[in-house]
């Protein structure tokens, strides 16, 4: 098993979010080793898409991307609710510019080309922000996990165990 004891990865977390994509990684990065916080836009406590919570540990208006090693970006609708805030295409732009590792999967992508960090970049996600990927600068494809120097992206929920898999291999390498 790859060792990530020392490095701090940040999940963006708000309402509508896509259960697996915000637990599966969460749980897998502390079985690595890693210091998982979830970041919220400013309240402690949001509902997946089926109701689930999950308590933010600290407001991504107030982290800075620098002090993370990566970030996890999920999908479900909890990006659409992200945008509204400049939070946390701010911190992930700060991470993306501080060489840090940023993942996005499925709708999570949309924090990304909000943040302006795609031109020039290969990446996948959900088919129906396909546009808005290329738009945003990036050469899109279609497969399970794409990864382009430190950004790792994947398409939806079956895509997890690649996702994951390339996410901590990227950290353990830093």
């Amino acid at each position: 098993m790859t060792d990530l004891k020392g490095r701090r990865v940040a999940i963006l977390v708000e309402d509508q979010y896509q259960e697996l994509e915000v637990w599966y990684p969460l749980y897998r990065l502390r079985e690595a080793g890693a210091q998982v916080v979830t970041l919220g836009t400013g309240r402690k406590e949001y509902r997946s898409k089926l109701g689930y919570p999950v308590e933010a540990d600290a407001d991504v208006h107030e982290a800075r991307g620098a002090d993370y090693d990566g970030v996890v970006i999920p999908g479900g609708f909890a990006p659409d609710f992200m945008r509204r805030h400049e939070g946390p295409a701010r911190f992930v732009r700060e991470a993306f510019q501080a060489g840090r590792v940023v993942a996005a999967i499925c709708h999570g992508l949309w924090i990304p080309v909000s943040a302006g960090i795609l031109k020039g970049y290969t990446a996948t996600c959900f088919f129906a922000i396909q546009d808005d990927v290329v738009n945003a600068g990036a050469t899109y494809v279609d497969r399970e996990v794409c990864v382009d120097r430190r950004l790792v992206t994947a398409r939806k929920p079956d895509d997890l165990p690649a996702f994951v898999r390339e996410t901590i291999r990227l950290l353990a390498a830093r």
